[in-house]
């Protein structure tokens, strides 16, 4: 075995469980979440020799993901159907035991969320990303990231009935 396929099976092995638990949140899919994944990796041995820094081989595969994920919405056309020929079901009708649960409640509140939120609360919480790591993945600062990840927390709070959303503003007068 040569050590490109040893390097590439070691990033397999170590990684594969975390870009699926982000492709699963990103597309919420289970599907379709294991071809991001399977071309993910496909798009990481192709340019395995780009990868310059192993400790740097988690961000790099995840950076390939989200841009796998964008690539299914570049090539997908939208359908258009008239509005008077949709029949739209009962929400009750739908309700399944897995989809009523507390985790079912935490992740329709997250896909709540602005992607402007959500990302970074994704890259934190199910990626083990620093707020540095995070900056540099979505080119922002750390300062930004740590702001937007206190407001998507204190949305989901609210979401989920803890505290107001944002904090009442008073001016001096």
């Amino acid at each position: 075995m040569s050590s490109k396929q040893r390097q590439f099976d070691a990033l397999v092995r170590g990684y594969s469980g975390d870009l699926f638990r982000y492709a699963y949140w990103l597309c919420g899919e289970e599907a379709l979440a294991q071809d991001l994944v399977q071309e993910s990796f496909l798009r990481a041995w192709r340019s395995l020799d780009s990868l310059r820094e192993t400790a740097a081989a988690k961000a790099w595969l995840i950076t390939i993901l989200r841009r796998e994920h964008a690539r299914l919405y570049e090539r997908k056309t939208p359908q258009f159907v008239d509005v008077d020929e949709v029949e739209v079901a009962d929400v009750r009708d739908a309700l399944t035991p897995e989809g009523s649960g507390e985790d079912a409640l935490i992740r329709a509140a997250m896909l709540k969320l602005d992607v402007k939120y959500r990302e970074p609360l994704l890259m934190q919480v199910l990626g083990g990303f620093s707020c540095e790591e995070i900056a540099r993945e979505l080119n922002i600062s750390s300062a930004a990231v740590m702001t937007q990840l206190f407001r998507a927390r204190q949305k989901l709070k609210a979401m989920l009935g803890g505290e107001p959303i944002e904090a009442q503003v008073y001016e001096l007068r």
